[in-house]
């Protein structure tokens, strides 16, 4: 393994939803994912997060797997439902309590906290009074932020702001597949700009509350890659780089959003006077989640792409090429280019990057280990972390300012509309029992992080 600069920061990630459970305890209300999951047909194996990896109960648990594995930081997030119920108002005390548990037991182990502020579970109130489509969500979520801080800014000096607005965007309002589960294509495009001015908003408001803290946004990337030289699939794979990329960095980085013509805009949707100023805000850092790089294709004719007035279409990566759990190609030098093509394409403008997510699903199998125990040999995720942690390497090398990496995720956990049939986990959660089995991609991770802090 390469070696690291010093102080590079280690860690793995988790979002609230996903693994803490205990839906309805201690004064939490219902968030937009509550209400998908409750939809049937929604979560591909019809399972829902009432318990999950019941983490809201062993937090304790997850601190101890993050002691031993070594790791420097903890990114987690804060449930906002969980905080303030109705999306307004009051904060529920029981609700930070929890949190500030968690952040102490981070501290007594010596482990930082990176807290993330937004991870898609949006109150439903809020959702029913126009969601991120109206203007109002991202005012409603700085005072949410304020609240938050107001607990805990004395003890977590880094925070992300938003996690994948993308996400929310493209698959929750624009596609239907992730909650709210809206199917308004283009005309989700007021979601991106409502999502960032909230973003500038609790920039603004961290920013008051801590002269120290360091704050930042992650944003959800993947290397763009056209099927082939025809120019219908050069300016295909451009626009699909403007809608799931550039949209949401270049107003940070920027102040200005990209041209949008190609999808018959001529201006944002949502963009008000003084906006721009807002959302490009200084960043102490960058996160980057990814995971894979899309292959994309002019829109045939006739197909469901071109029917929706979209200029593009998916591609299938080239022939023999290996594929996750979720099919999604496996290209470790990708992720090398794409965090190249930042720096390339922002330069000064580009904050120190983190990758705040990287990681592979497949079918992990647990099976009998040494002294009456069990082990996941988990292989195939080992190949996958190594080539991506030697991809962040060579960016690195290469003169992008990464300061550290973060596998997603510590512990198996609901997967969002892909229920319990998605494993990425470091550690095996058997969702019945909520026994913690530690995969070989664990004992792996943990000599990695030795080594670079040896």
């Amino acid at each position: 393994m390469p070696e690291f600069p010093r102080g590079f920061r280690w860690g793995a990630a988790t979002a609230a939803f996903q693994i803490e459970g205990a839906t309805t305890a201690d004064g939490r209300g219902p968030s937009i994912w509550d209400t998908f999951t409750a939809e049937p047909g929604r979560v591909i194996d019809g399972s829902n997060a009432l318990v999950a990896a019941d983490s809201y109960r062993r937090h304790h648990d997850d601190v101890d797997l993050l002691a031993e594995l070594g790791a420097t930081d903890y990114r987690f997030s804060i449930s906002w439902p969980r905080v303030q119920p109705g999306g307004s108002g009051p904060a529920n005390v029981a609700g930070l309590d929890h949190y500030e548990r968690v952040v102490d037991a981070l501290a007594e182990a010596g482990i930082a906290p990176l807290a993330t502020l937004y991870h898609w579970d949006l109150p439903q109130p809020l959702e029913d009074a126009g969601g991120w489509l109206v203007r109002d969500t991202a005012e409603r979520y700085a005072e949410y932020v304020g609240l938050v801080l107001d607990r805990l800014g004395d003890r977590v000096g880094r925070w992300i702001t938003l996690n994948e607005p993308a996400m929310t965007t493209l698959e929750g309002y624009a596609l239907g597949t992730q909650a709210p589960g809206r199917t308004l294509m283009l005309g989700a495009l007021p979601t991106v700009h409502h999502q960032l001015l909230g973003h500038g908003l609790a920039v603004a408001a961290i920013r008051a509350a801590s002269g120290t803290a360091e704050v930042g946004i992650t944003n959800n990337h993947t290397l763009v890659v056209p099927a082939s030289d025809d120019p219908g699939d050069l300016v295909a794979a451009g626009a699909f780089d403007v809608v799931y990329n550039r949209i949401f960095v270049d107003p940070l980085l920027t102040g200005a959003y990209p041209d949008l013509s190609a999808f018959g805009l001529e201006s944002f949707p949502g963009l008000e006077s003084g906006d721009l100023g807002v959302i490009a805000a200084p960043l102490d850092f960058y996160g980057v989640n990814s995971y894979n790089p899309t292959y994309v294709a002019a829109p045939a004719e006739g197909s469901e792409f071109a029917l929706a007035g979209l200029p593009f279409e998916p591609a299938a990566p080239p022939a023999g090429t290996p594929v996750t759990g979720f099919d999604w190609p496996v290209v470790p030098e990708a992720f090398a280019e794409l965090l190249v093509g930042l720096r390339r394409d922002y330069g000064d403008a580009l904050p120190p990057i983190v990758i705040t997510e990287n990681g592979a699903s497949y079918a992990d199998e647990v099976v009998p280990g040494g002294n009456g125990g069990r082990s996941v040999h988990d292989h195939e995720r080992i190949a996958y972390l190594d080539g991506h942690v030697r991809a962040v390497a060579d960016a690195i090398g290469r003169g992008v300012d990464v300061r550290g990496y973060f596998v997603w995720s510590l512990v198996d956990n609901f997967e969002w509309a892909q229920g319990y049939t998605q494993r990425f986990g470091l550690v095996h959660v058997d969702f019945e029992t909520g026994e913690r089995t530690r995969k070989d991609s664990f004992d792996w991770y943990r000599r990695v992080i030795a080594e670079q802090r040896g």
